[in-house]
């Protein structure tokens, strides 16, 4: 069933976007994969705690077989992430066998593995896009979140995009409380090196959840930040993270829906499908791509993605004026803080969220189901991909501590 089937089945039901894509679809729009949980930095907001890789991951052929899926199902492109994509053997061959298939690539990288020839690579692909991290327009706060010498790396990455020629490539930005000042200044560096920028909101998911509150921005810089993206919103990209703020009154450029088991989830490195990029727990897992029917069953027939395709009742929300601007915010933001799925968003530029923090028993917020996170004292501290590891198999263990152990680095 396309959209537009599924909105003229609804009496009264408009042909926004909103509308047609709030019941889901026959096949995500995009989704998000990570690759492995391997990861040489070890940053503090992680959504994924990566960081070690885990045993049980994907091989080259389960991988393709997913791709296979996705050009069956006629995914537009797919968002490969992690911890550290690249630091796969196989990375270089599943992208060129998902661009082979009409599966669009774009991949996000702290920027290790971008080296000159690398760049001129990617320069001369019309079906892959490159997403650079970087959460500081300074080292200084840049390297605070994400290690030390991460802001060097990364500025090198892009030195060798432009000089390749590769225009386009997006910078990657998650707000905090800490950069929202470097609002131009991230801009100022977008267009320097002809690239695109891209804020996204910090969730309190992963190692995300540690730090959320010393982290995540104040009541006056959300609006700071709403202001920005009004003026500046048609040359940024935002992935529709800051539909919440819409409530403050002109709504953003983009969907402003979640669209969590809608038209977007998340494959992780073993294979599990989870409803949410930003929720990674066992509460919004719909199964696994290794189980009958692959992950074409998993997004028609779950259980859980019917239910999140059904209408939505947005509880107390409903009542505010605001309501039809933000739909209730962010599902992984509430379920992290311990808030309600049919109550306010933590961020509610209402404050209507304020009381119900204040008053949450933090012992019974939810933690992440899982934590791929180094052992060692490595927080700002990025590991050298020169690291010992073993080479043409797998990890005996989940704890091994290098998180490059089994993959071929040569």
């Amino acid at each position: 069933m396309h959209p537009t089937d599924a909105a003229s089945e609804r009496p009264g039901t408009s042909r926004r976007l909103v509308d047609l894509f709030q019941y889901g679809l026959d096949a995500p729009i995009c989704l998000t994969w990570e690759l492995t949980y391997a990861c040489n930095l070890a940053c503090v907001h992680c959504l994924s705690s990566s960081g070690r890789r885990d045993p049980r991951e994907l091989t080259t052929a389960e991988c393709k077989a997913v791709i296979d899926e996705l050009e069956r199902m006629q995914v537009f492109y797919v968002n490969i992430g992690g911890g550290e994509p690249t630091v796969r053997s196989d990375f270089w061959e599943l992208v060129d066998y998902a661009t082979a298939h009409r599966v669009g690539v774009k991949f996000s990288t702290n920027g290790v593995r971008i080296t000159p020839e690398v760049a001129r690579r990617l320069a001369d692909s019309d079906y892959v896009d490159v997403q650079l991290s970087l959460d500081g327009a300074t080292a200084e706060v840049n390297d605070a979140v994400r290690g030390k010498g991460s802001y060097e790396t990364v500025l090198r990455a892009m030195e060798n995009l432009r000089s390749a020629g590769f225009r386009g490539f997006k910078i990657s930005v998650v707000a905090t409380r800490h950069n929202i000042e470097q609002l131009d200044a991230f801009k100022t560096l977008a267009d320097r090196y002809h690239a695109q920028l891209r804020l996204t909101r910090l969730r309190p998911s992963g190692r995300a959840a540690d730090v959320w509150n010393d982290l995540h921005p104040t009541a006056a810089q959300q609006r700071q930040l709403y202001e920005w993206l009004v003026h500046h919103g048609e040359q940024v990209l935002t992935g529709d993270s800051f539909f919440h703020l819409s409530a403050y009154g002109e709504p953003l450029p983009g969907l402003n829906l979640c669209g969590a088991g809608r038209v977007v989830c998340l494959i992780d490195p073993i294979g599990d499908v989870y409803a949410c990029p930003f929720a990674i727990h066992d509460a919004f897992k719909a199964g696994n791509i290794r189980d009958e029917g692959g992950f074409t069953r998993v997004w028609q027939d779950s259980s859980l993605f019917q239910e999140l395709r059904q209408p939505q009742t947005g509880g107390a929300c409903t009542k505010c004026s605001a309501f039809d601007a933000c739909r209730g915010g962010c599902m992984a933001a509430k379920f992290f803080t311990g808030l309600p799925m049919d109550g306010p968003d933590p961020e509610c530029v209402q404050g209507h969220a304020e009381t119900a923090l204040a008053t949450t028993d933090r012992s019974a917020i939810p933690k992440p189901s899982q934590d791929h996170s180094h052992g060692g004292p490595v927080r700002q501290q990025p590991l050298l991909l020169g690291m010992p590891a073993r080479r043409g198999s797998r990890p005996d263990r989940i704890c091994d501590q290098s998180p490059l152990a089994g993959l071929d680095l040569t």
